[in-house]
C-alpha cells in the first residue's frame, strides 16, 4: 500500500501520535525560553551615575553607577551601559546569526542522516551550551555560548517541527503545525512569569534551560520519521514504525506492507539536499517565492513590533503580552485553512495583504485619533494577521516540498526569515528620509508577498509528494485532470437541471 493509505489504516491522529505530538509541541516552551532569554537577561534597569563627568572605563562605572531596580542582568553584572551598551544588542545579534546558520545546516543534514539523530544532537548541545550561558564567567564566553545556542536551537526546533508533521496523517498537519506555533507564543508568557519570580539572571538562565534535560532524556523514546524512512527506501523500517503507531492506537493485528517509493535514491546520489532546490524547475520557483514570503513575514512581524510604540509599565507584563498577542492568530488561521473556499493559498494571501494595508493606513492616521483608530491599534492588528500568515506559511511550506527535501526547503526558507528579522530593526531608521517611509516599506512588502502567494499551488486535500518525481508524476497529473473534468461535467449537468432539462446524472 501507499504511505498515505497506510496512515489511514494505522490512524492519522490516534493516541500514539497524540502523545508524540504533545511531547514535541511542549518542547516549544523550552525553545521560546531560549529564544527570549536576552530580553530579560539583557535588560538594562534605570541607573544613576554619582559624578558629573561620565566614566570612560568599566572600573570607573563600577564605582560610580547605581542601578535603581532590584534585578540583575548581564548589563548590571558587567556594566554594559553607555559606551558598552552595544554588547547587549551584539549578543542578541549573535544568537539570531546562529539561528540562521542552524537553519542552513540542520535542514539538509536531517534529510540525509535522518530526523531523530540530527534532532537529538542539536538538543544535546543546546542544553550543554545553555548551561555555559548561565555560568559564563565573562561577557565573551556568554556571547560565544549564545551564538552556539542559536545554531543548535534554530536547527533542533526546525527538525522537531518537521517530526510533528511526519508522525501524523497529512490531514492533521495544519493542526499540529498550529499547535507548535501556539505553544511557542505561550512559552514567551511562561518565560515572563519565570522572570517575574526569578530576578537573578544566572538562576533565571539555569531554570529556563533545565527543562531541556527532561526533553532530551525522553527523546530517546521517539521513533524515526516513517515518511523519511519511506523516502529513503527503508520500507521495512518504515513498516516497523507504522506498526508501532498502530499498536499504540489499539490496532495490534494490523499488517502493513508498503510499496517501494518510486523516487528512492541511491546512497551516493546527491539529489536529496539544497542542490535539489536549484536543479529542478518546479522546486526552484517554489523556493524563490517561499523565500521571499518568509522574509516578508519576518520583516513585517518584527517591524510592526518595533513601530507599534513603546509599551509603558511592567517589563514582565510587556514580555508576556508580546507573546499572548499572537495567540488569537492560531484559531483564526485554523478556521480558514481547512475550508475549501479559502485553503492555504488564499488565506495566506489575505492575511499578508491585510497586514500590508494596515501598515499603509497607519501612515495617514494622527496620533490622537482615538482608541479604535489609533496607529498603535492598527499596527497590532497587522501584527496579529502577519502572525497568522507566519503560522500558515510553516504548514504550507511543509506540504509544498517532497519528503526527501522537506527539511532542506524549510531550512533555506527559515534562513531568509532570519535575514528579515535582522534587517527589521534598521527599517525604522529610514524615518530620517520621511516619517512614513518605514510603514511604506512594510506595507509594500506585505502586499507584494500576498500577491506572490497566488503563484503557488493549493495543497488542501492534495496528496503529499514523497519524492521529487511525484511532483511531475503522470498519474498525479491524470488524477488532477480527471477531477477537473468531473467537476466541469457536474457543473454542466447541474445547470441543465436548473433549466428544466433532463441529465444523465439524475437517471
Amino acid at each position: 500500500m501507499e504511505l498515505d493509505e497506510a496512515f489511514g489504516s494505522v490512524g492519522e491522529f490516534g493516541p500514539s501520535q497524540k502523545r508524540l505530538t504533545a511531547f514535541l509541541v511542549l518542547l516549544q516552551v523550552y525553545v521560546a525560553c531560549q529564544s527570549m532569554l536576552i530580553v530579560l537577561v539583557g535588560a538594562v534597569p534605570e541607573y544613576h551615575i554619582d559624578q558629573g563627568e561620565i566614566p570612560t572605563s568599566t572600573e570607573e562605572l563600577a564605582r560610580h553607577v547605581r542601578f535603581a531596580d532590584k534585578f540583575t542582568s548581564i548589563a548590571t553584572e558587567w556594566y554594559l551601559i553607555r559606551h558598552e551598551a552595544y554588547k547587549v544588542n551584539l549578543a542578541s545579534s549573535l544568537y539570531f546569526s546562529g539561528l540562521l546558520i542552524g537553519n542552513i545546516i540542520f535542514g539538509p543534514l536531517s534529510d540525509k542522516l535522518g530526523r531523530k539523530p540530527v534532532y537529538m544532537s542539536g538538543l544535546f548541545f543546546d542544553v550543554i551550551f545553555g548551561y555555559v550561558t548561565a555560568f559564563a564567567p565573562n561577557y565573551e564566553i556568554f556571547a560565544m555560548s549564545r551564538f552556539i545556542v542559536g545554531i543548535m536551537n534554530g536547527g533542533m526546533s526546525l527538525v522537531s517541527f518537521v517530526l510533528t508533521q511526519e508522525y501524523v496523517g497529512k490531514s492533521f498537519w495544519a493542526l499540529t503545525g498550529s499547535l507548535t506555533n501556539l505553544t511557542f507564543a505561550v512559552g514567551i508568557a511562561v518565560y515572563a512569569l519565570l522572570g517575574y519570580y526569578i530576578r537573578e539572571w544566572r538562576f533565571l538562565a539555569f531554570v529556563s534551560n533545565s527543562p531541556g534535560v527532561f526533553f532530551f532524556l525522553l527523546s530517546f523514546m521517539l521513533p524515526e520519521s516513517p515518511r523519511w524512512l519511506y523516502s529513503q527506501g527503508n520500507t521495512a523500517e518504515a513498516e516497523d514504525v507504522l506498526q508501532y503507531l498502530a499498536c499504540g492506537n489499539g490496532k495490534e493485528r494490523l499488517t502493513i506492507k508498503l510499496k517501494l517509493c518510486a523516487g528512492t535514491m541511491k546512497k551516493n546520489d546527491s539529489a536529496s539536499g539544497v542542490l535539489n532546490l536549484v536543479k529542478h524547475p518546479v522546486l526552484r520557483w517554489r523556493t524563490i517565492i517561499l523565500m521571499y514570503i518568509w522574509y516578508v513575514c519576518s520583516l513585517v512581524y518584527y517591524g510592526l513590533t518595533f513601530n507599534a510604540g513603546e509599551l509603558g509599565g511592567n517589563l514582565y507584563l510587556n514580555v508576556a503580552l508580546y507573546g499572548l498577542i499572537e495567540v488569537p492568530a492560531f484559531p483564526l488561521c485554523m478556521f480558514f485553512i481547512e475550508k475549501s473556499w479559502s485553503g492555504r493559498r488564499k488565506t495566506t494571501t489575505f492575511f499578508l495583504i491585510f497586514a500590508g494595508f494596515t501598515c499603509i493606513f497607519t501612515m495617514f492616521l494622527p496620533e490622537n485619533s482615538g482608541l479604535f483608530f489609533s496607529p498603535t491599534l492598527l499596527a497590532l492588528c497587522g501584527k496579529l494577521t502577519v502572525s497568522a500568515a507566519f503560522n500558515i506559511v510553516y504548514i504550507y511550506t511543509s506540504e509544498l516540498y517532497p519528503t526527501v527535501v522537506r527539511n532542506a526547503g524549510l531550512g533555506v526558507c527559515s534562513m531568509t526569515c532570519r535575514v528579515g528579522g535582522v534587517l527589521a530593526p534598521f527599517v525604522p531608521s529610514m524615518k530620517s528620509l520621511h516619517p512614513s517611509v518605514p510603514f511604506m516599506v512594510f506595507g509594500i512588502s506585505g502586499v507584494s508577498a500576498g500577491f506572490l502567494t497566488l503563484l503557488l499551488p493549493e495543497t488542501l486535500n492534495k496528496p503529499i509528494a514523497e519524492s521529487i518525481e511525484d511532483l511531475q508524476s503522470p498519474v498525479c497529473q491524470m488524477l488532477k485532470n480527471k477531477k477537473v473534468n468531473q467537476l466541469e461535467e457536474n457543473t454542466y449537468n447541474f445547470k441543465k437541471h436548473l433549466s428544466g432539462e433532463k441529465s444523465s446524472i439524475f437517471w
